[in-house]
């Protein structure tokens, strides 16, 4: 399905569709400010998937501080805060494209690692994060606001997921 969907990087005139794909698809929502917040600081981290001219997905990254989880050094992470594509176009590798293209754009920010919090109940996307070669870290308990517990998902900032060319 690759030649039917783009990805480019997020405007801030997508702001309506994405926020109303977050609604839509997550339990954790997000005000607009928060996501235009994220695109200002780390603009080159922060895609949307185009369908049939509408957005359909999207992924919003920050670049973070602090000590690597791999050797307990200094490092920029790369943070996933929010990954979403609507239900009925779900399974077609829409998703695994944002990541990798978020995670590209992290990397030009100098991220040398990445991780993320996934609500346990959430396989389906713990199994796209596993083959894009995330690991669990460890449960966070109570991480949700409604007292779901997360996994910490972590992923060494090596070069192994880099697919194609993006289309910006």
């Amino acid at each position: 399905m690759n030649s039917s969907y783009t990805l480019r990087q997020f405007q801030p005139d997508d702001i309506k569709w994405v926020v109303s794909i977050n609604q839509r698809c997550l339990p954790e929502n997000y005000p607009e400010q928060f996501f235009l917040g994220l695109h200002y600081h780390a603009p080159k981290a922060f895609f949307v998937a185009e369908y049939k001219d509408e957005i359909i997905g999207y992924i919003m990254c920050r670049i973070e501080r602090g000590i690597s989880g791999f050797g307990r050094l200094p490092a920029k992470k790369g943070h996933i805060v929010s990954v979403a594509v609507l239900q009925t176009l779900r399974c077609m590798g829409i998703g695994s494209a944002l990541i990798t293209a978020g995670m590209k754009g992290m990397r030009d920010y100098g991220a040398t690692e990445f991780f993320l919090e996934v609500r346990k109940s959430n396989e389906e996307a713990v199994v796209v994060y596993e083959k894009l070669e995330y690991t669990v870290r460890r449960v966070l308990r109570g991480y949700y606001r409604d007292g779901e517990d997360a996994y910490l998902m972590v992923k060494k900032g090596d070069d192994t997921t880099e697919e194609g060319p993006i289309d910006e």
